[in-house]
């Protein structure tokens, strides 16, 4: 101690900066995550931005969140965790906060963020009749936002290498269908293309979207499709026979989905490098439905939180029937998969075959880029 007090004010300087560095004071991507993470899209991935919006496109009440470790609802669409969290924690990291979150600052904003907001689609016109929603131009306006406010912590470089360093997932594409070509009879998007026409059109928009995020900054991006579209229990309920998928959501998912993977490899082929990762959700969550009981699941027809026929009518509300085993039911509300399905998801997406995860799995890019943290 005698020795620290007599020596010279450069190197008490020295020392003084490293325990600032030690303890953590002085902010470092690689301090409070092994890797950023950020996240796009719609009610799947969504974590509550939606919370702090004036909109119908909520889940901020009872039974939302109910095997969520606090027991309250989030925003997130799902009885307990989602897709998101779940790659988090493969990411050995905490949940990214909602981007409106009051609590996303400082250190935290190194974690990454979630800019998704249930009800969007590819298209501005998707989901308008929620009123209030944050479109997929707007989330990517906010990355550009949220880079911003890490270069005044960190510096440009520092922003711009965490932000290349990240992993990215951007789910949207569904709505664009269920709440917008098909959301009535005659909708002004059905009259405007058939259902091959309208895929096709979806994927050229798309395509425009994931360039914009390249142009950001985004270097490996996880793209999931849409699920089996017309499998869902809101969907049986509405549009099947018996019990079976309602033909042409099916039809559209069929059409949507290889187009998309064939989109994101002329993509990857143009940049050089595989920055996009396509993920066959559709086949993930066909799996559950072809042969729930594989899964340990009692049905995949049948909504856990709802009511009507197969529980897919209307929202998931206290006054709702509710199943008392989670963990026995594919899915936990009309639309969304049950906190099991989207674990057993994310365990597609980390070691999913080339039919699952094309042209790899998160766990092969987590072991490509391991240099990089």
């Amino acid at each position: 101690m005698a020795r620290f007090l007599h020596s010279s004010p450069t190197t008490v300087l020295a020392v003084i900066i490293l325990a600032k560095v030690m303890m953590g004071t002085f902010l470092c991507p690689s301090a409070e995550a092994a890797r950023a993470f950020f996240v796009f899209g719609d009610s799947l991935v969504d974590n509550g931005n939606n919370n702090y919006l004036v909109t119908t496109a909520r889940a901020d009440s009872p039974p939302y969140g109910i095997d969520y470790p606090t027991g309250q609802p989030t925003g997130r669409f799902s009885n307990g965790f989602n897709v998101p969290d779940f790659i988090s924690q493969e990411l050995g990291s905490e949940s990214t906060l909602p981007y409106l979150s009051p609590e996303l600052t400082g250190q935290k904003l190194l974690v990454g963020a979630n800019f998704a907001s249930a009800g969007i689609g590819i298209l501005n016109d998707t989901g308008t009749q929620f009123i209030n929603i944050i479109g997929m131009y707007t989330q990517l306006q906010y990355f550009e936002e949220y880079q911003k406010r890490v270069s005044a912590l960190v510096g440009a470089e520092r922003t711009q290498q965490l932000v290349n360093q990240a992993l990215v997932l951007i789910t949207v594409g569904g709505n664009d269908f269920v709440n917008n070509y098909f959301l009535v009879p005659y909708s002004a998007r059905s009259r405007q293309f058939t259902i091959p026409e309208y895929a096709k059109y979806l994927i050229s928009e798309y395509r425009k979207l994931l360039e914009r995020l390249y142009e950001l900054g985004a270097r490996r991006v996880l793209v999931t499709g849409t699920g089996p579209l017309g499998c869902v229990p809101a969907e049986l309920a509405l549009r099947g026979r018996n019990g079976q998928c309602a033909p042409e959501l099916q039809q559209a998912a069929s059409l949507f989905n290889p187009q998309l993977t064939q989109m994101l490899q002329g993509l990857n082929q143009e940049y050089g490098s595989p920055v996009f990762i396509a993920a066959n959700t559709d086949l993930m969550h066909g799996d559950f439905i072809s042969d729930p009981q594989a899964y340990g699941f009692v049905t995949s027809k049948v909504a856990c939180c709802g009511q009507g026929p197969y529980n897919g009518i209307g929202l998931c509300t206290t006054a709702s029937d509710l199943c008392t085993n989670r963990d026995q039911y594919a899915f936990w509300d009309p639309f969304h998969p049950s906190q099991k399905a989207n674990k057993l998801i994310v365990q597609s997406i980390m070691k999913g075959s080339a039919e699952y995860m094309y042209p790899m799995n998160l766990s092969t890019i987590l072991a490509l880029d391991s240099h990089l943290v």
